[in-house]
């Protein structure tokens, strides 16, 4: 199996994170998002989309990493523990109801705060507006207290005692904007300590390993002021935060 990733990515970390943790053997296809791999003829075959991640298994080619993480667990049943995908019927259902929940949610709060701190001076060449930046990060905020309020109320974990896929790309997504040095966990003790159990379930070293590119996210605009593909996505930034 083959997983076409950039450690940059949100999503890429929850599939590369969960794959390690569990121990599901793949081959790590590097597509560097930043360089403008995904532009590349040879990656166009393989994903038309352009994005990342992609698994290959075989001849078998999946995008959308909720998917993937689906379909690895699934293939991988016998070896994996119940607690990933439960399969109790509301526990599983609790699962999906956040990873339904947090694309236009988390996700999407996050990934904008982390585009404006981290990308949009090189791209766009200007400061974020203040407004923009304040807006955007209080409605992260909401997000966060939605997580702690309605998701994780006072369980160690999304659902219940133990970790499963909701903690595995809740975690990944609040890491983003962190990397850019906004500290979301400051005065959210709640959060704090769940934190800290993924983390060790998950194992710290793997945690760490998966995100030590995105917390040297501060060197990616000095590699990314000579990709001949930087002004594709300009017009992309100016519909995002018009």
């Amino acid at each position: 199996m083959e997983l076409y990733l950039d450690l940059h990515s949100q999503p890429c970390r929850s599939v590369f994170l969960f794959a390690k943790a569990v121990g599901i053997p793949f081959e790590f296809k590097l597509v560097e998002l930043s360089a403008g791999h995904q532009y590349s003829e040879e990656f166009g075959k393989i994903n038309i989309m352009r994005k990342v991640p992609v698994m290959k298994d075989g001849s078998f080619v999946l995008t959308e990493s909720v998917a993937i993480l689906k379909y690895m667990l699934q293939k991988h049943s016998s070896s994996v523990a119940d607690h990933w995908y439960p399969a109790d019927l509301q526990q599983r259902a609790c699962v999906n109801e956040y990873l339904s929940w947090q694309h236009m949610n988390l996700r999407a709060q996050g990934s904008k705060v982390f585009l404006l701190r981290a990308l949009f001076p090189v791209i766009m060449g200007s400061e974020v507006p203040k407004e923009k930046m304040d807006a955007a990060v209080q409605d992260l905020n909401q997000s966060l207290q939605m997580l702690e309020d309605k998701f994780l109320q006072n369980k160690p974990f999304i659902v219940g005692d133990k970790i499963s896929l909701a903690d595995l790309v809740a975690i990944v997504e609040i890491m983003q904007p962190v990397a850019t040095g906004l500290d979301l966990f400051e005065g959210r003790p709640k959060l704090t300590t769940w934190r800290e159990r993924v983390k060790k379930a998950i194992g710290e070293k793997l945690f760490a390993e998966a995100h030590e590119v995105i917390m040297k996210v501060g060197s990616l605009p000095q590699k990314m002021e000579n990709n001949s593909n930087l002004e594709l996505l300009k017009p992309k930034f100016q519909k995002l935060f018009s």
